[in-house]
């Protein structure tokens, strides 16, 4: 059936991230390749439609493993950067392979979130991205395992197609996972779990249908996915959660018909330089407010001043994004500050008319302007259906 809702979605998708997971494009015998046959020949059918397509693929670890004999999932990083450098080969060879037999071309992209997280490196990559999509070259992109260390881990590739769909100002991401979409609770424990066909706006309730559990292989489960969701709705984007293992699920997909979960885009979008300070950076420290700054910060969209910082927490210098907490501990955002942390805890509860005889200069009046200011939760008016 075609979706009312779906159908004006996907037809103004002209450039799309498609995430693709381990558990989709591996079996028991290292890469599915039959399975990964079938979505290059779907996404060439996109690219003929004039859309522009970047995948995010996993499954380097699991290729590794089965080339080199392991039989459990790797629990060390070396030992997963080792499985990685022997099976990314082995991916992207799989892709440019099937792709050649439609006349398009690949491109490998490897990162780690400090590529992303420095803003000059961050702008670079959008560019690089740029200009493969006009020579109508296909990016793969996963995250460099052979070199990436816990500190600057995205974490999972559903993280990491969130951030570069946000990247690359993407009009839809679409999920491919083992699971027909998000479910109101675990299919694999509840066989009365009902699919979620449309989610309006992510809130407390639909947060809860979403578990910690991951596939049959790779490291992401639902919740992953949804926090994706959560990153890129609140980008403008829309995101679709699919059975990447069901045949046609691409072209059902864009055809408009009730296939998965859809996300909708929020009604007010982030700028992109919030949407970079929310979504990509990783807190080097804490401020504890009081109830006034906290209030002002939710409530009537003002900066972080001196006088309402309770507590420091961590070492950190300027221009470091750091999360505000209230007074019971609750995040309410992440900020980039213009003092470091040792100046800050000289400057805490004092007025802004202060600094300067505190410290013997002065910055800013403002710890956190607005301008570097991100809520954490953004208030929803609906949820799913």
């Amino acid at each position: 059936m075609i979706s009312e809702v779906r159908k004006p979605v996907v037809d103004r998708a002209q450039r799309v991230v498609i995430k693709v997971g381990s558990g989709v494009i591996t079996g028991n015998q290292g890469l599915d390749l039959g399975v990964i046959n079938r979505l290059c020949d779907e996404i060439s059918l996109l690219r003929e439609q004039g859309r522009q397509v970047v995948i995010v693929s996993s499954g380097a670890i699991a290729s590794g493993m089965r080339k080199v004999g392991l039989t459990e999932w790797p629990k060390t990083i070396p030992q997963k950067q080792a499985a990685a450098a022997v099976g990314q080969s082995s991916l992207i060879q799989a892709y440019e392979e099937s792709f050649h037999h439609y006349g398009l071309r690949v491109a490998q992209i490897l990162l780690t979130s400090d590529d992303l997280t420095n803003r000059r490196r961050y702008l670079n990559a959008r560019h690089t991205f740029q200009t493969l999509l006009d020579w109508g070259i296909i990016p793969v992109v996963n995250e460099n395992d052979t070199v990436v260390v816990q500190e600057i881990k995205f974490g999972d590739n559903d993280n990491l197609s969130a951030l570069i769909a946000q990247l690359i100002d993407a009009d839809l991401l679409v999920v491919l996972t083992e699971v027909e979409g998000l479910y109101d609770d675990d299919p694999r424990e509840n066989p009365a779990a009902r699919i979620i066909p449309l989610v309006r706006g992510i809130d407390r309730r639909v947060e809860t249908y979403a578990g910690d559990r991951p596939g049959r292989v790779g490291t992401g489960g639902m919740k992953s996915k949804l926090l994706a969701a959560k990153k890129v709705t609140t980008a403008g984007m829309p995101m679709v959660i699919a059975n990447g293992r069901s045949r046609y699920v691409l072209k059902r997909v864009f055809d408009g018909e009730e296939t998965g979960t859809l996300f909708l885009p929020a009604e007010r979008r982030l700028p992109s330089k919030k949407q970079w300070i929310a979504h990509t950076l990783k807190p080097q420290g804490e401020l504890v407010l009081d109830v006034g700054a906290t209030s002002a910060l939710q409530m009537r969209g003002k900066s972080l001043l001196s006088s309402g910082i309770v507590e420091v927490r961590g070492k950190f210098g300027v221009g470091a994004p750091v999360r505000c907490l209230a007074p019971d501990g609750e995040e309410i955002g992440i900020g980039l500050v213009n003092y470091a942390a040792a100046e800050i805890e000289q400057i805490k509860g004092k007025r802004s008319a202060v600094i300067e005889e505190v410290l013997g200069y002065k910055h800013s009046d403002e710890v956190i302007h607005r301008d570097n200011f991100v809520l954490s939760r953004t208030p929803w008016d609906e949820g799913a259906e």
